[in-house]
Formats: C-alpha cells, sequence, structure tokens
C-alpha cells in the first residue's frame, strides 16, 4: 500500500513521523510525502531515516490563492508520476490544491483529515465554499471528534458514509515523563508555593483559544480563592489583549503568562497543576488537554472537540455549561469540592484508553484497508 501524504505550512509534524517510524518497523505501507513550506522542511530528511522520499515545493501562505494555483500542478504531476494507492491531504492549504490534483490525476482513493473544522464559518466565511468542495471531492474523511463528525454532516453536507471518526492520539511514554528537578525548577519559577488552585492552560494566544474567558473566569475564582493562580502558557498575537485584560482586572497577582516551556518540560508543567482549564471554541480535537488527563490532572473545559468525547461530566473531569468565563469559573468551583485525585485518575484512565498512538495508528490504517476492498 502507497499513502501519500500532503501536508502545508509545517516544517515537521510529530505524528506523521510517529506514522513513518511504525510504517518502517512493521512494513506494509510505503508513505512519500509532498510538503508546501515557506523553507525546507525539516520532515525531509525525518523521512529519509526511514526510507520514505519528500519533495518540498516553496510555498508562501500570505498570498494563498496564488500559491495554491501554483501548487496545483506541482501536485498533479507527482501523483501522476508516482501513482500512489491513496492520497492523504491534512490541513487546507494543501488539502484544496491536493484535492483537485488528485481528482483529476486519477488517485481512486483520496483521504481528508478535516483539522480545522468549523475555522472558516467563524472566522473567514468566504473559504467555506472551498471546505465544501474538498468534501465533494474526497473519498473518505476523518473526523478527529464526534463534534467535528456533527458540523461536517450539518455545514458541508457531507454523507455520512464518507466520515470515519479518528481521534488524534500521542505516544502516553513520551508526554508522561514527568522530572521531579524539573518541576521543582518550575516551581521555583513560578512561585507555586502556597497558592491553590494552581490552573493551568496551554494553548497559542488567538482569539478561539478563550484566554478571555479564562481570565472572565479567574475573576470569580479568586474571590473564593485568594490564593489562586492561573498560569497560561503560550505564544502568539492576542497575548498583549489579554495581558490588558488581566491587568485591567487587577489580576497581576493571581495571572502568569509563562512564555515559552520546552516541550520536553510540558509533562513537568502538568506536574505543577492542581486543574487545567480548556476554553476552546470550536475546536475538533486539541492535543493538550488528553495530555494534561493522561498526567492525571483533572480538566475543566469548554463542550468542544473530543474533551466531548472523553469528559463523563463530574465523573473524569467536567464540562462547562455554556461557553463563557462565569460557566467556566462554576465548573471550577464544583470541581473543586471533588477528589481531585480521583477525577484526576478516572481522566487518565479514559485519556490512556481513547487517545494513545496506538488507537490513532489503527484508526487510520483501517479507514485505508477499507476504502481500498471498497475500491476493487
Amino acid at each position: 500500500m502507497h499513502v501519500l501524504h500532503t501536508f502545508a505550512n509545517n516544517s515537521s509534524v510529530p505524528y506523521l513521523s510517529w506514522f513513518a517510524e511504525r510504517a518502517h518497523r512493521e512494513g506494509g505501507i510505503k508513505y512519500s510525502f509532498l510538503l508546501l513550506n515557506t523553507e525546507r522542511p525539516a520532515m525531509i530528511d525525518e523521512m529519509a531515516q526511514y526510507g520514505f522520499n519528500s519533495h518540498w515545493m516553496p510555498y508562501d501562505p500570505a498570498h494563498r490563492k496564488a500559491s495554491m494555483t501554483k501548487a496545483f500542478p506541482w501536485l498533479w504531476r507527482h501523483i501522476r508520476r508516482i501513482k500512489p494507492d491513496i492520497v492523504h491531504c491534512n490541513l487546507f492549504d494543501d488539502t484544496v490544491p491536493g484535492m483537485l490534483a488528485s481528482r483529476v490525476a486519477g488517485a481512486p482513493i483520496r483521504v481528508v483529515t478535516k483539522q480545522d473544522t468549523g475555522y472558516h464559518w467563524l472566522k473567514a466565511r468566504k473559504w467555506v465554499k472551498m471546505d465544501r468542495l474538498v468534501s465533494r471531492l474526497a473519498t473518505d474523511i476523518i473526523t478527529i471528534s464526534n463534534e467535528s463528525r456533527q458540523y461536517l454532516i450539518d455545514h458541508e453536507e457531507v454523507p455520512a458514509r464518507k466520515l470515519h471518526l479518528v481521534h488524534n492520539g500521542i505516544p502516553p511514554e513520551r508526554f508522561t515523563r514527568q522530572v521531579p528537578s524539573t518541576i521543582t525548577a518550575l516551581q521555583a519559577r513560578f512561585r507555586t508555593e502556597g497558592r491553590f488552585p494552581v490552573v493551568g492552560t496551554v494553548a497559542r494566544f488567538v482569539p478561539w483559544k478563550g484566554q478571555e474567558l479564562i481570565v472572565e473566569a479567574a475573576k470569580q475564582i479568586v474571590k473564593e480563592h485568594p490564593n489562586a493562580l492561573f498560569l497560561l502558557c503560550g505564544t502568539g498575537d492576542d497575548k498583549d489583549r489579554i495581558s490588558q485584560l488581566v491587568h485591567n482586572a487587577e489580576l497581576d497577582r493571581h495571572v502568569i503568562f509563562t512564555g515559552w516551556i520546552e516541550r520536553d518540560d510540558i509533562p513537568s508543567f502538568y506536574g505543577l497543576l492542581d486543574v487545567y482549564m480548556h476554553a476552546a471554541k470550536l475546536e475538533p480535537f486539541g492535543l493538550i488537554y488528553p495530555e494534561a488527563m493522561m498526567n492525571g490532572v483533572p480538566v475543566v473545559s469548554t463542550r468542544t472537540g473530543a474533551a466531548l468525547d472523553a469528559i463523563d461530566d463530574g465523573r473524569n473531569g467536567i464540562l462547562a455549561n455554556e461557553y463563557s468565563g462565569q460557566a467556566l469559573a462554576e465548573g471550577l468551583s464544583r470541581l473543586l469540592e471533588m477528589d481531585l485525585k480521583a477525577v484526576g485518575t478516572a481522566g487518565k484512565e479514559t485519556a490512556l484508553r481513547m487517545f494513545p498512538f496506538e488507537v490513532m495508528w489503527k484508526g487510520t490504517t483501517e479507514v485505508y484497508h477499507n476504502a481500498l476492498a471498497r475500491s476493487k
């Protein structure tokens, strides 16, 4: 089985590396990669060590229409030349030209993973028609949450037969590796001693990640818990606005912007937390709260993405009643009346069952095998 992946605007993609590593070890799947990026992706060398070929085309996301137009014939030529059994597209900028090129080139199986379901509906309506075109061109669509699946049925009118639910997954052993000395250093860095609850989030500072809601929730929580501390980890264009909201609310003592934390130190960051708060809106999956759950941190989340699939409210986490800071505060207050360790343990058991990479691998390869069997 030869699977061609397309990917845009990323130099390295961990889960594709995990797929390549697994395929190299087990055999049965040959991968190749067509990459659209502003500079030569590190992925080219990563995949070469597993014996898989990658090709790169310079791509400028700031001029999306022109860049997609240029990418189409390049993708078409490669697909015609290597004749893969399956073309699998992943992000919008590679998926639009990738689906068009693979359809014209006669690729029998065209798979799309819908990573950003609903983003254009919320932020850029002019591109929704292209989302719908992609859904028509795909023979199979992988959705990464039930919310995402239902959105595609309701807003893009995708037939249910095309849709396959496969949650994103991570290798638990890599993402639960807490280091006691690192935890101690982070505790000193963020002055967490004597603070309760310590509530954390890890997300880019962009509006749909919901840090504004966390600030609203913090206003309520500090009234009940004067030593509460909120750690906001991430970078992004919206950080200055959120920082001003914190200052205006006189929460500077209660909210710390952690800045960059190294990827390998994130499991140890979870070791600081009493609670993880997820405040995104219409997020198809989100990788961070499954990590927090795997590390035994109880999660309070908005009702979005795979959180809806994983969290049984009041047992292994908390789901806010609505999308608001007030609802998140109420959810956190409710959680703090529970046995945090028991809720965290239940969440960990759920995450280790639903979100390990092994589940993602099996689900994705099952989509491939079923699609090929259907096409014969």
